[in-house]
This record gives structure tokens, C-alpha cells and sequence, in this order.
């Protein structure tokens, strides 16, 4: 007998929206992403096309809707205010917003930052709730968790509640520097050796300015392969990011790491920092959103 469908699960973001079908085991019956992005939508825009085309096509008309991410910003659906850390998931599902009947929508988290200005994520802790879910084992006791992303969030979580993040621009830099600078290139980044290289060259992550241009430098002044400068550039992005984030954290050298996201993105973050001797894990992103998503939805009473 076919499953019934129980819930629609979004997490939508800047620049697209990715959508999940669920039985009421959380089991995924339709999946799609649509170039809905946050940053694509006039005001009011996505209520409309959210009923007119994302419903249609999930199988979801008349489901309950759980939402994360950017659509709960002041760019999206409805702004709804950041939730302050320390945080679990509990709080999250009591603080969601209902913008339209049947449609619920997470807020995100806001933590002390680096400088006068907090720091603020909104979608990646649905995903860290939904890799806390998935095992009780990690609700107990400290865990560090890593979301690389082109903003990589580095999370310290206690006894289940998120405590403090760190972000990192990392993803967004290599994009700029990669297409807008003199270091510009289509090369495909999947050059192993030349990203070893940049790791190397990142030290310890300071005076990223100065390391930078050694992407430059090498080609020019030691005839390294033009091509392999996006694969450096990324383990010089990387590696510095590793390096220094962990301490920005308080974190001591034999803390494990667990890489939460795209398996394409934490590879590379794996590799530099098991070369710093750091132990890491990695965990598939969006198999943690469905379940968080699930989670939420169960916490909210929406089905």
C-alpha cells in the first residue's frame, strides 16, 4: 500500500528552496528544489508561489508545512526574531511563527559575536537539531559541530542546547576572489594536491591577506600550473579557517569535529583538518534537515 503523506518539509534559503514530502516516519516520498530563492522574491511573493507552484508539485496540497532558513528573514515569508543561545530544540519549535494556516516557520539563532555585533544563523540549526535527534548519545555532555557553507558555521553545543557559533564567509570568499580578482579562474577546483598546498601555505590562518596572494605568486614567480590555483585558493580559504576557528572557540587540539552539510563540501574540510591532526566526522546534511524539520514538526503538534 502507498504511504500517505504527513507533512511538507522546506528549507528555504537565498538562493533556492529544497522541498521533501514525508510519510509519518519521516521517510521521504517526493523531493524537489525550485529557484525560489529568498533573494529572487518580491515582497509577498512567496506566499503566493509557494500555494501556486511548490504545493502543486510536493503532492502537498493541504499538508501541514514546516519551514527553516533565510524565509524567515526580513527578506522572506514573514521576519521572525532570532531566538538567543543558549538553545534547544524545544525552544525552537514553541518560538515558530504562522504566517498563513497550516504553514509554520522556525526562527533562527542569534549568539554573542566576535565584535560589538552578533553573530546570527538561521536553517543550520534545524540541521544540528536533526543530527542531535538522530542519536542520544550526542544530547549528553559537549559537541562541536562544523557547517560549511558559503557562510561555515563552527557551533558548540552542550547537553543538547546550541551555547555559541562562530561564522565564517569562507564559501562566499572563494567565490568572490575566484570570478572578481586577479585570481580569477573557471579551472575546476578538484585538484587534491594543489588544495594540500594551499592548506600548507594557510599556516595558522593569520595575515590571510598576505597568504592570499601567495596564489598569485606562485604561479607567476614559480610556474606552478595556472589551473590549479582554485583548488590552492580553496585550501588556503580552508585551511585557515580551520586553523583558527577552533580556537576562537576555546576549543583544546583532541576535540572531535563533526562536519554537518553537502558531503561535496565537507570532504575538503575533513582533509584539512585531519592534515592538523584534528578528529572529525563526517554527517550528510540533508538527512539531518529532514530530521530536524520531522523533529520540529512533531514539537509543534503539527502532526
Amino acid at each position: 500500500m502507498a504511504a500517505t503523506p504527513a507533512l511538507l518539509a522546506c528549507d528555504w534559503g537565498t538562493t533556492n528552496l529544497r522541498a521533501w514530502t514525508l510519510d509519518a516516519d519521516g521517510a521521504v516520498l517526493v523531493d524537489r528544489d525550485f529557484p525560489l530563492g529568498v533573494s529572487k522574491l518580491a515582497p509577498g511573493e512567496a506566499a503566493r508561489r509557494f500555494e501556486a507552484e511548490v504545493r502543486p508539485a510536493m503532492q502537498g496540497e493541504g499538508l501541514p508545512a514546516v519551514m527553516c532558513g533565510m524565509i524567515g528573514s526580513n527578506l522572506g515569508w514573514v521576519e521572525i526574531p532570532y531566538l538567543d543561545c543558549p538553545a534547544a530544540a524545544g525552544d525552537l519549535g514553541a518560538a515558530m511563527a504562522q504566517p498563513a494556516p497550516g504553514v509554520r516557520i522556525a526562527p533562527g539563532l542569534r549568539c554573542p559575536g566576535l565584535a560589538a555585533a552578533p553573530d546570527v544563523m538561521r536553517g543550520e540549526e534545524v540541521q544540528v537539531f536533526g543530527w542531535l535527534a538522530a542519536d542520544a548519545a550526542r544530547r549528553t555532555g559537549r559537541q562541536v559541530v562544523c557547517h560549511p557553507g558559503t557562510h561555515a558555521k563552527w557551533i558548540l553545543i552542550e547537553d543538547g542546547r546550541i551555547v555559541r557559533f562562530v561564522t565564517a564567509m569562507t564559501g562566499e570568499l572563494f567565490a568572490v576572489l575566484r570570478r572578481h580578482s586577479i585570481l580569477r579562474s573557471d579551472a575546476d577546483p578538484d585538484d587534491p594536491d594543489a588544495f594540500d598546498e594551499g592548506v600548507v601555505a594557510a599556516g595558522d590562518g593569520g595575515a590571510l591577506a598576505a597568504r592570499l596572494f601567495t596564489a598569485r605568486a606562485r604561479v607567476v614567480g614559480q610556474g606552478a600550473p595556472a589551473e590549479s590555483t582554485p583548488a590552492y585558493l580553496s585550501g588556503v580559504l580552508i585551511g585557515a579557517e580551520t586553523a583558527s576557528l577552533p580556537e576562537l572557540l576555546g576549543l583544546a587540539d583532541e576535540t572531535p569535529i563533526a562536519l554537518l552539510g553537502d558531503p561535496g563540501l565537507t570532504r575538503w574540510y575533513a582533509r584539512a583538518l585531519t592534515t592538523r591532526g584534528r578528529e572529525v566526522s563526517e554527517h550528510d546534511g540533508e538527512a539531518a534537515a529532514i530530521a530536524g524539520l520531522s523533529a520540529l514538526a512533531g514539537l509543534e503538534g503539527v502532526r
